[in-house]
């Protein structure tokens, strides 16, 4: 298999600290995603190594996963890692003159690729490509939203 990852970013009439605030708190990412429905946090911990639930659904399924974060810093980034080792969702807050560049990262990380590969075997790879094209989309979908809420406060 090969490199999966993709990343977009927008634009937010609003301070990096503020979409920070908004994107950090799991229990509202849904919210903003088109497959998310919100995250519980596991415990009371926060920050670098705390775990959370999230929960997804999707016309064909709904599961659930856990996720350790493992970048929080207030204003600048914040990320997660979905199995602890799989798959790492990211976003960076970046200012610009007034504004926040907000972009949201999705990258498979070659403990995900060993996942997939022996869940699926031959099937892998396509296995792989539907979660990218289903990435790519969501993305766009989460950073719009949140775009959205964020300037309508």
């Amino acid at each position: 298999m090969g490199k999966w990852t993709h990343s977009e970013s927008i634009m937010v009439s609003r301070a990096p600290d503020d979409v920070y605030a908004m994107v950090a708190d799991v229990t509202r990412m849904g919210e903003w995603s088109p497959v998310n429905t919100g995250g519980r946090w596991d415990s009371d911990d926060r920050g670098v190594g705390a775990w959370f639930t999230g929960r997804n659904v999707t016309a064909e399924k709904t599961w659930e996963t856990q996720s350790q974060v493992v970048a929080d810093e207030p204003g600048r980034e914040f990320a997660f890692v979905v199995g602890g080792n799989r798959t790492r969702w990211g976003y960076t807050f970046e200012p610009v003159g007034d504004e926040t560049r907000l972009t949201e990262s999705w990258e498979i990380l070659p403990a995900g690729e060993e996942y997939f590969q022996e869940r699926f075997g031959d099937d892998a790879e396509a296995e792989v490509q539907k979660r990218a094209d289903a990435a790519r989309t969501g993305i766009h979908d989460t950073i719009t939203a949140i775009k959205k809420a964020a300037e309508s406060k």
